[in-house]
């Protein structure tokens, strides 16, 4: 079978499969991004953006990537007079260590091994130090699958009086995010993951301690002047119109859907895609405490590659999976199942699973994975 991009049963970790009226949106003729007609799409878009968010508050909306809100954030936020701390277990925890360090040379990492809760043990000794302004953290790491504890970080952040920045790219609207009960002064989302709108926006939330904080940090990136902006449901620079289109939409589908069902659904699938890798011999790379609802990262079977098992699953069955990153490449595979994902992608990508280790010699019950998953269906 030929890849088809069409036609793809596609469970990657972001970007997500997007729904046809949401592509459809942006098929709409250019637009005077300084006219009357743009500014009241920016400002549907803000009045949906707290259903996303599960939250009021000043939201930004920034043409660029995931990584450009948090370089907003960073910039904007981080203090330059007391420390911050860093909070990685993955991949996106250490390049937010990265980025942090372009803003303040007063930084503290607190690490654990990918696929491994944080040490809050550590983390609280550093607080207790006195002179941290912010923690910055992943609260969902894709990397490994991992969803890091929040609910159990946030009182020993809030208890030092540190701002508390947090990387949300693939948690909002994926896994519950409690953003005023853990007091979250800044979070990112990314527009291709639980939202199912292309990629290349960041969405950022502040709470009012986060917008009193906000000092000069780069110019395009300025959260600040993109604030001043959006009180008069305009960019300080030009967006990406077709992305906003598509952006608006997305939030109607998602207030339409709802943001509990959403998340809901999700939660559905991740059990699914966790009892189905039992039922198929297969090992979670992260610590099952805290395995992910949004993405799911599962250890390659000994002897078995991507060759033999990824890129099978593209080249005969035509469904995508995602890869490790860094040291994990050719190590696990990552089956993503968030945003519109649902029963049929799943069932199609377990059933191609089971007749490719079938093949190999490395099922011990067929039918039993597919099971697994049925079993879980509402």
């Amino acid at each position: 079978m030929t890849f088809d991009p069409e036609t793809t049963t596609f469970l990657i970790a972001g970007p997500v499969r997007i729904h046809p009226r949401v592509l459809r949106a942006m098929s709409t003729p250019s637009l005077n991004h300084r006219g009357e007609y743009f500014h009241g799409i920016v400002a549907e878009i803000r009045q949906l953006l707290p259903v996303l968010f599960g939250a009021k508050g000043h939201q930004v909306i920034l043409s660029g990537s995931g990584t450009a809100g948090l370089e907003a954030v960073y910039a904007s936020l981080v203090p330059k007079d007391r420390r911050t701390l860093v909070l990685a277990n993955g991949n996106f925890g250490d390049r937010g260590n990265e980025i942090v360090r372009r803003y303040s040379p007063h930084v503290t990492t607190v690490t654990a091994p990918w696929g491994q809760p944080l040490p809050i043990e550590a983390v609280r000794v550093e607080l207790e130090k006195g002179d941290v302004g912010a923690v910055c953290v992943v609260h969902n790491e894709t990397s490994v699958g991992l969803a890091n504890d929040l609910p159990e970080l946030a009182p020993e952040v809030r208890r030092a009086g540190a701002l508390f920045l947090v990387d949300g790219i693939s948690a909002v609207a994926g896994i519950p995010v409690e953003i005023d009960a853990w007091g979250i002064d800044a979070i990112v989302a990314g527009s291709q993951k639980g939202l199912a709108a292309p990629a290349g926006l960041a969405l950022v939330h502040l709470s009012e301690r986060a917008v009193s904080a906000l000092h000069p940090g780069t110019f395009y990136l300025d959260l600040a002047a993109h604030l001043k902006s959006l009180e008069k449901n305009d960019t300080p620079w030009t967006p990406a119109v077709p992305l906003f289109l598509a952006l608006r939409e997305a939030l109607v589908l998602l207030k339409e859907e709802s943001l509990a069902r959403r998340l809901e659904r999700t939660h559905r699938l991740a059990s699914a895609t966790r009892a189905a890798a039992d039922a198929l011999g297969l090992e979670l790379f992260p610590d099952r405490r805290y395995a992910s609802d949004t993405v799911t990262a599962i250890r390659n079977p000994s002897g078995m590659g991507d060759t033999e098992l990824r890129k099978v699953l593209e080249r005969e069955y035509n469904v995508l999976v995602q890869g490790g990153q860094g040291a994990l490449v050719g190590k696990i595979f990552r089956i993503g199942h968030m945003g519109i994902a649902d029963w049929p992608d799943l069932l199609v990508t377990v059933a191609a699973l089971e007749r490719i280790l079938g093949k190999a010699g490395r099922l011990s019950a067929p039918g039993k994975a597919l099971a697994a998953v049925v079993d879980h269906m509402p």
